[in-house]
């Protein structure tokens, strides 16, 4: 195993893509094998292919791309900036909301945080608010969407780790909106000392509230049809991803009316881009899954951890610090892939639900995204508003130990996660 890590490390700081530097690095353990013939390798990167599970992702990333061509951003934008920019650190706060609602459209933290950033950034800035303040608010609070349904890092985690995807969309939906309250409430405190308050402002009226409502509500109505069609029984993961792009297509077409040509054939483009990145990574990481099963490092790892604490919060919680250290420096797709079947067993091993572990999973290994040194979101959000990096550091430190705590919090309070998981599967 120690080749293995050896060669993802070394390809991954000289700069090779990361879906190489997996496929190389599962490629080292066979071609160093004296027992695994090479061909079993590229056989496990054309099983993993074989997967009706994962048909989930390519369906959700093309409902996302359509989505946004076919008015529903816009949309969800007026209905955000109409409930909250009254508030102290108004559009801050239209971030936060907007990317609570974005959550059930897109999936992705960092095309949230980029469509923000082009929407909202400058808008900020004019007003007022500094680039750093801006910037961090704008990207971290697109950490909402790793746990907000469909969140395709959910997907991948339920696919790999053998737990229920439907269970893993209910259980998102209580801790995004607690992440929203703890954000909303981080900007107003900080915008209330900046003086980042609008003048003379007031609530919006019943009548102007209800009309961004009513003008948003096939966006809105998307989340909720996603949850109530797999617990229904009507859809499985992977048949409402499917039913996610009828959506789409229906909704920009006849509803909205401007879903065109061109703008299906920039989806199109766009999803594919992405579609073939997630694949090659996930296809590249069947060698690695294949040597860390073959290797027993659960095993290894759970009897190194077992060994000297017998508290199994105290457990997750070295292993979650783990994956907030791992995702400073990977990103969060290739963890999911390349740790859910080392820590999976071991937390099913200690009595912890695997899905509670999901949900703090996918939130920690996101939120690396927004945080130096390889924040990919912070990148995006920084270079498209001209902000530097150490203005963006010092005013996203408020907001990350909010996250941290409200983290702390989920795992020592897990009826917070389970709560709809089990109200609505037992």
């Amino acid at each position: 195993m120690a080749v293995v890590g050896l060669v993802f490390l070394v390809f991954l700081l000289i700069g090779a893509p990361v879906a190489f530097a997996i496929g190389l690095s599962g490629f080292a353990f066979f071609a160093t094998s004296d027992i695994m013939p090479l061909s079993i390798g590229v056989q496990k990167i054309a099983s993993v292919s074989q997967s009706f599970p994962l048909l989930a992702v390519p369906f959700f990333v093309f409902a996302g791309h359509l989505m946004n061509e076919s008015g529903i951003t816009e949309r969800l934008f007026k209905f955000s900036n109409v409930t909250v920019a009254w508030m102290a650190g108004g559009l801050a706060q239209v971030s936060i909301i907007l990317s609570t609602l974005m959550g059930g459209v897109s999936g992705s933290a960092v095309a949230d945080a980029a469509m923000e950033a082009r929407v909202l950034g400058p808008q900020m800035i004019k007003e007022g608010y500094s680039k750093g303040y801006a910037a961090a608010v704008i990207a971290l609070s697109s950490l909402i969407t790793a746990t907000i349904p469909p969140s395709i890092g959910l997907i991948l985690y339920g696919y790999i780790g053998n737990v229920s995807i439907g269970q893993l969309f209910l259980a998102g939906i209580v801790p995004g909106v607690l992440m929203m309250i703890v954000l909303m409430v981080t900007a107003y405190i900080v915008a209330k000392k900046r003086n980042y308050v609008v003048q003379d402002s007031s609530p919006p009226t019943f009548k102007a509230f209800f009309h961004a409502m009513w003008e948003a509500k096939w966006a809105l109505l998307f989340p909720v049809l996603l949850v109530v069609s797999i617990r229904g029984g009507l859809f499985t993961p992977s048949e409402v991803g499917a039913f996610a792009v009828v959506y789409a297509f229906v909704i920009g077409l006849l509803a909205h009316r401007e879903l065109t040509g061109a703008k299906i054939k920039r989806a199109i483009e766009h999803a594919i881009g992405d579609i073939g990145l997630i694949m090659l990574i996930i296809l590249m990481s069947g060698m690695v899954g294949f040597a860390i099963i073959f290797l027993q490092v659960p095993q290894q790892i759970a009897g190194t951890l077992l060994s000297g604490i017998s508290e199994p919060h105290a457990i997750v919680a070295i292993i979650l610090a783990m994956l907030f250290v791992a995702g400073l420096f990977v990103e969060s797709t290739v963890l999911v892939l390349l740790l859910t079947p080392i820590f999976v067993p071991v937390i099913t091993q200690i009595g912890f639900n695997p899905v509670h572990f999901g949900i703090l999973m996918m939130t920690l290994v996101t939120l690396g995204s927004m945080t130096p040194p390889v924040g990919v979101a912070m990148y995006t959000v920084c270079s498209l508003l001209d902000c530097k990096i150490e203005d963006y550091v010092r005013e996203a430190v408020p907001f990350l130990l909010a996250i941290l705590g409200l983290v702390a919090v989920l795992l020592f309070v897990p009826d917070l996660v389970l709560f709809l998981p089990r109200m609505a599967f037992g």
